[in-house]
């Protein structure tokens, strides 16, 4: 591993990343779950899950982006739509400002199709929806449309019928750090929540005002929509607190709770600077690790579900 304080962090033997000015990066080959990732097709929706939690600092932005990846390493086709003004998720994945003129927010208010928008990434397989801070203002340009929750479902619903671009398996919305109409637009066009929770001490109090959202919008707007699991992140074994946090979630969601827990990482926190996924940036640690053991669960959980 390469020393983080030297120049060039990125420039380590060990991490899989571009050569200065590349535009995609030599990706990773992990190990392949048991349970194969089913191949997108065309005419079939992709899955879409909603990254929500209201309390900022959880690790929304840093899971849409690195599970995203690990998805993709694993072979699904993958799209992040960045539903936060502050464009945090499209900034990790290298999209600069000056680049986005098309964004979630010309989509959502009507003026472009999703398939517009959408831009490739350095992962392969990996496609995002940049946002930009015209998103801030949506909620007061459509405060008095009828369809106003609906917008995102409309964008998504033709996604994977036209020739135009790839199908996608997965579709990751990373929703920002409120229960505002732009979170609510997320959630009425999930099939599922994915939750993040932090290991701290107010962890629950958040988790429960979650929950009774996620019970608002299913019984109004999306009867189907259900939580898919809590993946539990910036664990410190460290910390006693921290265990404490993690049994007591397990003990009130039960196996609602993924197994796969994100620790806290140095390097899971530097590669957003660098425009990478830590996947690119430093594969072997174990931040990761954990995400592709994240991702892997989340395929198996999925075989189940569809099996159910």
């Amino acid at each position: 591993m390469s020393d983080p304080t030297s120049s060039d962090p990125t420039a380590s033997t060990e991490t899989p990343i571009a050569a200065p000015g590349a535009t995609v990066v030599p990706f990773p080959e992990p190990a392949q779950p048991s349970t194969p990732t089913p191949a997108p097709q065309l005419g079939k929706p992709p899955r879409v899950l909603a990254i929500a939690n209201q309390k900022g600092g959880v690790g929304k932005t840093t899971t849409a982006i690195n599970l995203g990846t690990a998805l993709a390493a694993i072979g699904a086709h993958v799209l992040i739509i960045d539903l936060d003004p502050q464009g945090n998720a499209s900034t990790g994945l290298g999209i600069d400002r000056r680049s986005r003129q098309r964004s979630t927010y010309d989509v959502l208010i009507g003026d472009i199709p999703l398939r517009e928008a959408i831009q490739a990434t350095a992962v392969p397989q990996l496609h995002i929806c940049p946002a930009t801070i015209d998103l801030s203002g949506f909620e007061l340009e459509i405060a008095h449309e009828k369809d106003r929750a609906f917008r995102l479902r409309k964008a998504l619903s033709g996604l994977n019928t036209g020739s135009e671009g790839p199908a996608f398996t997965y579709v990751l919305v990373d929703c920002p750090p409120s229960l505002n109409l732009v979170t609510i637009n997320a959630m009425a066009a999930a099939d599922f929540i994915l939750v993040p929770l932090q290991c701290e001490f107010f962890a629950l109090e958040g988790l429960s005002q979650l929950l009774k959202t996620v019970e608002q919008v299913k019984s109004t707007l999306n009867p189907e929509l259900a939580i898919h699991g809590i993946v539990l992140t910036m664990y410190d074994a460290r910390n006693n607190l921290a265990g404490q946090v993690v049994a007591d979630v397990r003990s009130f969601m039960g196996e609602k709770v993924y197994q796969t827990i994100i620790p806290r990482n140095v390097r899971v926190s530097e590669a957003p600077s660098y425009g990478k996924p830590v996947l690119l940036y430093d594969l072997k640690c174990v931040g990761s690790q954990a995400y592709l053991r994240l991702a892997s669960e989340i395929i198996q959980r999925e075989r189940r579900l569809r099996a159910a």
